[in-house]
């Protein structure tokens, strides 16, 4: 599914994120950057060394921010680290902390003049939060960032599985 958004493209599509070639990918990370399971393990396991030296450099990251690393051997240019919530029951201010987390990736990217960057589905995987909840988050700051800032081409979501993206583009919908 693809749609225009003032200038900027988003897509969702079903894919293995680590083999997009935006300016950046977006790493679902821990606080400590120091490498883990899912996305986090696969964008280090393919981008090779130069990643976790440049994350020992930064040394942390807090939840809802991001930070900004070379992509190594990926075919993106870039890496942005961000760290989503765990999620507990959604009453301990989870959705403000992924919020953050798009909005503060987001922002990283146009800092650097990045053109185009590609999100997976932040904190769905190991830190538990719903699917369901998580999309129309991620989808609606997406698309309120763009409508309030210019300079990002496209923005695409890379969703692991055929039920993820379905449930992407309902909230892709939902949200225009």
């Amino acid at each position: 599914m693809e749609t225009k958004v003032n200038a900027t493209t988003v897509s969702l599509v079903r894919g293995d994120i680590t083999l997009e070639e935006t300016d950046a990918i977006v790493n679902a990370a821990n606080t400590t950057l120091s490498g883990g399971s899912g996305v986090d393990g696969a964008i280090h396991s393919s981008g090779g060394p130069a990643i976790m030296s440049e994350c020992r450099k930064i040394g942390n990251c807090p939840t809802g921010h991001a930070v900004i690393t070379t992509g190594g051997a990926l075919r993106a240019k870039h890496v942005i680290h961000t760290v989503g919530p765990v999620y507990k029951d959604g009453k301990h201010g989870e959705s403000s902390m992924l919020r953050s987390a798009y909005l503060s990736s987001l922002a990283l990217a146009l800092e650097k003049n990045l053109k185009s960057l590609a999100f997976p589905s932040i904190s769905t995987g190991a830190y538990g939060y719903p699917v369901e909840e998580a999309s129309r988050i991620a989808v609606s700051t997406v698309i309120g960032f763009i409508r309030e800032n210019d300079g990002l081409d496209l923005v695409r979501f890379v969703l692991f599985s055929d039920r993820d993206l379905e449930i992407y583009s309902r909230a892709l919908k939902g949200a225009l």
